[in-house]
């Protein structure tokens, strides 16, 4: 499998997701109703982000395809994209969706994953230098700031990190809305970030990595080296690690270099673990590029990388319960810089 984003893979995620970010059944809702009137359908609850089987799928769903517009501006589906954007990023849609998370007891809607992700969209939006990307960016700008002002209040009341490999993983969510942060120049989130992660990771040492748990998506190990190498500084990082992983050059723990066995790609659960391949992988050529270039662990992590993404790649597409959002996972990892 090609480990670039070409333009035949650019076009095959493109099309996924076209596909599915205003499919709006089946669909999974994060909801709380707080009376028969708000038994409500998708998007009649979210204008925008109404696809894609659950909301943060949505989310990221567009990530990828503002992505790919963005690296691929003169792909055939780069058309389609912009005017489906232009058609669902309207201010009333956005108003709606900033609405929503006004109800009461939605206080904790899609928090974490759905909040990293709706930040980590609204950075995609932000580098892009065409009129209509700036445009999209400032409609979608209110729900950004919304979800930015979410965790500022929550992490100084956060007391404990979330390790799970799924949508509750606080390092994932750290990791994308620090991506945020920076873009934005939010200096406050970008602190709170920081100073979240020193919190809860930094005397992490000699990681025993009990993964993978049958549906998990995210590595809660990898994850968190993912989070410590934007936080802290190369040298900083580097001695960390030494003491998080300690036996990485001997391949230990070994449950990290072996690809989760994804054993039927249409029950959604299990298709986690193609999520899992793909995000070692990110992590695995994050961490990479963070190691000095003569370091033993440096190929190490390379090759775990470029196993993950074999194994990973061929099922990005194909079955809708993996279809729906693993094109966003793959095209972390196949950014993600590797050199």
């Amino acid at each position: 499998m090609s480990k670039a984003l070409d333009a035949a893979t650019a076009g095959r995620f493109a099309r996924a997701a076209l596909g599915h970010v205003t499919k709006a059944y089946p669909n999974k809702l994060d909801h709380v109703l707080n009376g028969p009137e708000d038994a409500l359908g998708p998007r009649a609850l979210h204008p925008v982000f109404f696809g894609s089987f659950d909301w943060h799928s949505c989310v990221h769903g567009w990530w990828t395809l503002f992505t790919l517009r963005r690296l691929h501006p003169d792909m055939t589906e780069a058309v389609a994209i912009a005017d489906l954007a232009d058609e669902l990023f309207t201010p009333p849609n956005v108003a709606a969706e900033v609405a929503y998370l006004d109800r009461p007891n939605a206080r904790g809607f899609e928090r974490p994953y759905g909040w990293g992700w709706l930040l980590m969209l609204q950075a995609e939006l932000r580098r892009h230098p065409d009129p209509r990307g700036r445009a999209w960016a400032e409609i979608l700008r209110p729900l950004a700031e919304a979800f930015a002002d979410r965790f500022k209040a929550f992490l100084p009341i956060s007391t404990y990190p979330v390790r799970t490999g799924t949508h509750y993983n606080t390092a994932f969510a750290l990791r994308l809305a620090l991506d945020y942060a920076e873009s934005a120049a939010d200096a406050e989130l970008a602190d709170l970030c920081h100073a979240a992660a020193l919190r809860w990771y930094s005397g992490d040492r000699g990681c025993q990595a009990w993964e993978p748990s049958q549906d998990e998506f995210l590595s809660p190990t990898l994850m968190v080296s993912e989070l410590m190498r934007r936080v802290m500084q190369d040298q900083d990082f580097g001695s960390w690690f030494d003491l998080y992983l300690p036996r990485l050059e001997q391949r230990e723990p070994a449950t990290l270099f072996a690809p989760a066995t994804v054993s039927d790609r249409s029950d959604g659960k299990i298709a986690h673990l193609d999520g899992l391949n793909l995000s070692r992988a990110w992590c695995w050529r994050g961490v990479a590029s963070s190691l000095a270039s003569d370091d033993p662990c440096r190929p190490v992590a390379l090759k775990a990388a470029e196993v993950h993404l074999n194994a990973a790649l061929p099922h990005v597409t194909g079955d809708y319960m993996g279809e729906h959002w693993l094109a966003s996972f793959a095209l972390l990892a196949l950014l993600a810089e590797p050199d």
